[in-house]
């Protein structure tokens, strides 16, 4: 199969390589140095995005935010209109759901399918192939792109035929993490305040209560932050708004999104954005606490 990959981040780079096997694949990234960092991943490398997708069958992207995926996608010079008639494009990014019924309604006007198809896991997690997709879209397309994204899934859940809702459900996965997080970021400092070992309280708590992976990894995360985050404070905020906006949209209360977004804005203006998403919740939780004692 003749594939385009579009955004070549952490994730993308983990991802790729899973569907380099056996394909023929063109790759584009707005940075061309990233696609110095490709190994020995046998793909050819585009000088555009319009080159990248012109003779693909399906057409990958994962790149930063609404602005960069309508960027490269719509307009009349955009990648959109250089897709070959029938192409699909299953877009990976955590984007708003707003811009993705933009997108799908443009690419339906061009009669080019259009699927959702965000991921849960972090780059590690895609290098093992063991990334959780949600996807939606018409079933024709979800038939065609469904065995490339097992290759780098664990699992994953059709979620609708509405592209939209794959991203309506990525952003609301994303909540329940920061959620997650703020309630241990929580439980640490009440176990510190009564002279309980974090690392002991989230082993209790995980084997006792929850036997949870993602307890036990976000966990340490915040107790021991990797040199090289994984995800962002930046990015954990752009997902909280993309989760706020969309509730306002629907006339939803979300009470919590409110706070945890506060947060992460309040992490961002101490310098933290680039500290990883979990440990810097944590650590500017850590710092409130001290200066109020």
């Amino acid at each position: 199969m003749r594939i385009a990959f579009l955004g070549l981040g952490k994730m993308g780079l983990a991802i790729l390589p899973h569907l380099a096997q056996g394909h023929s694949v063109t790759v584009w990234n707005r940075t061309p140095k990233s696609a110095e960092t490709l190994g020995d991943v046998e793909v050819q490398i585009a000088p555009s995005a319009t080159e990248a997708v012109k003779d693909a069958e399906v057409v990958f992207s994962i790149l930063l935010n609404d602005e960069a995926v309508e960027q490269v996608f719509l307009g009349a010079s955009g990648a959109l209109a250089a897709m070959r008639p029938g192409a699909i494009h299953a877009c990976l990014s955590t984007i708003s759901v707003a811009s993705s019924k933009r997108l799908a309604e443009a690419h339906s006007a061009a009669a080019k399918p259009f699927v959702g198809a965000p991921v849960f896991g972090r780059p590690h997690v895609a290098a093992q192939a063991r990334l959780w997709s949600a996807i939606a879209g018409d079933k024709t397309s979800l038939s065609k792109v469904q065995p490339l994204i097992e290759r780098y899934s664990r699992g994953l859940t059709v979620v609708s035929h509405e592209p939209w809702a794959a991203h309506a459900m990525k952003i609301g996965g994303n909540f329940m993490i920061t959620a997650m997080i703020a309630s241990l970021t929580e439980g640490f400092l009440f176990a510190e305040a009564e002279g309980i070992d974090p690392a002991v309280y989230l082993q209790v708590v995980n084997q006792g209560l929850f036997q949870s992976p993602f307890y036990e990894l976000y966990g340490k995360l915040m107790l021991e932050p990797p040199a090289t985050p994984g995800g962002t404070v930046s990015l954990g905020e752009k997902d909280a708004r993309l989760f706020l906006e969309a509730a306002r949209e629907a006339h939803t209360p979300t009470p919590l999104a409110e706070i945890f977004h506060q947060h992460l804005l309040l992490a961002m203006k101490e310098g933290m954005q680039d500290d990883d998403w979990a440990g810097g919740f944590y650590r500017l939780a850590r710092k409130l606490a001290h200066e109020k004692n």
